[in-house]
């Protein structure tokens, strides 16, 4: 069979019965064709990618397919939910499609929060268009256009509904909190965001979905959607890695391993192991770099997209000229041999 992934979990639904917002506590990767075909004989999947709402009384059959197959966590959740009065769903995913619906987009947000796949590790295209944008109050999401009512009914009732933000993506703490992390304020960090095992996220650091940190970092500053950010590396506090949305182009901006984004700096090409940017420096794909040599001597001038992915690089302003230049390890033949490689 081949099922892409699968996962049980709540749902919550707008007045109109439509899902706005799901939550998987134990996604799976890969399911094996045994599970799929346990858990077939009681939920009955048509094949293909899907979510069903599933009847309370088929849980207990569902925790049984689960435990048969060695899923005893998510057997638990089932005969958890058999006393719920939640929505409970199941979204099987046969394969990594753009995603049809919010609960199969929630489930690739997921994966991505859980460590299963690392950011453009499955396809979510058109997965902003799908989302609600929901008011993630302290009584659970609502759907926008039924918010008024509910601020009016709480009010009725001598309760205040806390609004805590209107945004389509949920803070990813109230979904999953990746064991090793530290994040000083969660609402800076979407679901879909991949945090890697060692990472520290202050005050002012930010992660899109689709975004994250390979293992250890620092992050002070903003790592936008489609951007992965290598172990060892620090994100300075107030720098800003550019992304796909916010570039309008299709290269993936990278960031290597034991690299440092000063403060107030930035990039917008990917670069590789071993990168140092200059506090306040932005280097963006036309910025003209004054390539230097190990002796600091002028190889050539070019634009920073022919620097993308090299690694061992320190980038500064001159504090005489102004100009931006790079200063690499390698010798002027080296380095001018390298440079017409990428021409």
């Amino acid at each position: 069979m081949g099922y892409f992934a699968l996962a049980v979990g709540t749902a919550t639904r707008n007045r109109d019965g439509k899902i706005i917002e799901s939550w998987y506590p134990q996604p799976i990767l890969n399911p094996p064709d045994k599970l799929i075909s346990a858990i077939s004989t009681t939920a009955k999947l048509n094949g293909g990618n899907e979510t069903l709402v599933v009847e309370h009384s088929l849980m207990s059959g569902l925790g049984d397919a689960f435990t048969a197959t060695g899923y005893e966590a998510s057997a638990q959740f089932c005969r958890a939910a058999e006393s719920s009065r939640q929505t409970i769903v199941l979204t099987a995913l046969e394969t990594d499609s753009a995603p049809a619906s919010v609960a199969e987009g929630y489930l690739k947000l997921h994966l991505l929060s859980h460590r299963m796949i690392k950011p453009h590790g499955c396809s979510l295209e058109g997965l902003f268009g799908l989302l609600h944008n929901i008011a993630w109050t302290n009584e659970g999401p609502v759907d926008l256009p039924e918010l008024a009512d509910r601020q009016m009914e709480a009010r009725l009732a001598g309760r205040t509904l806390d609004v805590q933000c209107v945004d389509k993506f949920p803070k990813m703490t109230n979904y999953v909190v990746p064991k090793g992390v530290r994040i000083a304020d969660t609402s800076r960090v979407r679901l879909g965001a991949h945090i890697g095992d060692g990472t520290t996220v202050m005050h002012e650091g930010f992660v899109n979905f689709n975004a994250g940190t390979e293992a250890t970092s620092m992050v002070e500053g903003r790592i936008t959607a489609g951007v992965m950010v290598g172990d060892g590396s620090d994100v300075g506090g107030g720098s800003s890695i550019m992304g796909t949305l916010s570039g309008g182009g299709k290269v993936v901006v990278s960031l290597g391993r034991n690299c440092l984004l000063g403060a107030n700096s930035g990039i917008g090409i990917p670069l590789g192991d071993r990168c140092t940017v200059e506090a306040g420096l932005y280097v963006t794909a036309g910025t003209k770099v004054a390539m230097l040599d190990h002796k600091k001597q002028l190889v050539k001038t070019v634009k920073a997209r022919e620097l993308a992915g090299q690694s061992e690089l320190l980038f500064w302003r001159n504090a005489e000229t102004g100009r931006v230049e790079c200063l690499s390890n390698k010798s002027a033949i080296e380095l001018n041999n390298e440079l017409h490689s990428n021409n």
